[in-house]
C-alpha cells in the first residue's frame, strides 16, 4: 500500500503543478527572470503548455512509489538484520531508496529535452525523444546521473528524518481535516527547504541533460562553467529558487497530504 499511495500522490501533484515546473525549468536552464520565462511559455502557446508531461508523470509516479515503498521495505529489512540505532537505520534506508530511484533517470532526461524550446522542432513526443537518444547509446539516457545521485539520497534522508519532528511541532490534530492540513504544512515546509538547499545541484543537472551527444562533462566542470556565465554570483545560481520554493510548498504539501490520507484509507 505504500507503493500505491506514493504513486497516487505523485499523479495528483504532477497534474496540478506541471505549468509552474515548466516556468522554473526555463529559469534554471537559461537564467531567465520569472516574467521572461512566463512570456516564453506564452509565446509557445497553450498547445505546448503540457508538452513533456508524460516523462515526469511516468517518472515521478514511479519514483515516489519507490521512494515511499522502498523506504518502508529497506527500513524493515535493516531492522531485522542489524542492531544499529533507529536514526542510522532509517537514514540508510532513505539513502538506499533515493539511490534506487536514480534508475529512472532516463525519464528525467527526456523531460528536460522536451521542455527545452530549442528542441521543439527535433522532438514531437516522448517516444521519439527516447528513440533519438537510442542512437547515442545507453549512456546518453543517464546523462546527469551524478547530480541526481547527489540530490536523491541526502534529500530522502532529510525528508524522512525530519517529517515526524516537524509534525510534532504543529498543533495536535483532532479530525481528518486537521490531520490533512498538518500533513500538507509538514510536507510543504520540508519540500521547500530541500528544494532550496539542492537548487544549485538541479541547475547543474538541467544544464547537463539539455545536451545531446558530445563530451560527458563532470559535475564540477559544468558547475564551474555556469558559475562563470552567471558572473560568479551565488544569487544568480538561485534564479528561479523563489518560484521553486512556492512550487515545492504546494507540490510536497499535496504529495505528503495525499499519501498520508490514502494510507489511512487503505
Amino acid at each position: 500500500k505504500h507503493y500505491l499511495c506514493g504513486y497516487c500522490a505523485a499523479f495528483t501533484n504532477i497534474a496540478v503543478t506541471f505549468p509552474i515546473q515548466k516556468v522554473l525549468f526555463r529559469q534554471q536552464l537559461y537564467g531567465l527572470k520569472t516574467k521572461d520565462a512566463v512570456h516564453q511559455l506564452q509565446q509557445d502557446g497553450i498547445r505546448n503548455l503540457y508538452r513533456g508531461i508524460l516523462p515526469p508523470l511516468m517518472q515521478k509516479t514511479t519514483t515516489l512509489a519507490l521512494m515511499f515503498g522502498l523506504y518502508e521495505d529497506f527500513s524493515s529489512l535493516l531492522y531485522s538484520h542489524t542492531s544499529a540505532p533507529e536514526l542510522l537505520t532509517r537514514s540508510l534506508a532513505a539513502v538506499l531508496a533515493g539511490t534506487t530511484e536514480a534508475v529512472l533517470t532516463p525519464f528525467e532526461r527526456v523531460q528536460t529535452l522536451l521542455q527545452d524550446y530549442k528542441h521543439h522542432d527535433k522532438f514531437t513526443n516522448t517516444y521519439q525523444a527516447f528513440k533519438v537518444l537510442k542512437a547515442y547509446g545507453m549512456r546518453e539516457y543517464y546523462r546527469g546521473l551524478v547530480p541526481i545521485l547527489l540530490r536523491n539520497g541526502p534529500s530522502n534522508a532529510l525528508f524522512f528524518g525530519l517529517r515526524g519532528p516537524i509534525k510534532q511541532c504543529l498543533p495536535e490534530a483532532t479530525s481528518y481535516s486537521t490531520h490533512l492540513i498538518n500533513d500538507f504544512i509538514c510536507g510543504g515546509l520540508l519540500g521547500a527547504m530541500l528544494g532550496f538547499l539542492f537548487f544549485p545541484v538541479n541547475v547543474v543537472k538541467t544544464r547537463m541533460q539539455a545536451q545531446i551527444g558530445g563530451e560527458f562533462q563532470s559535475f564540477s566542470k559544468v558547475f564551474a562553467k555556469i558559475w562563470l556565465e552567471r558572473d560568479r554570483k551565488l544569487i544568480h545560481l538561485f534564479r528561479g529558487a523563489h518560484l521553486n520554493y512556492h512550487r515545492s510548498v504546494l507540490s510536497w504539501g499535496i504529495i505528503n497530504a495525499t499519501y498520508e490520507f490514502l494510507l489511512k484509507l487503505l
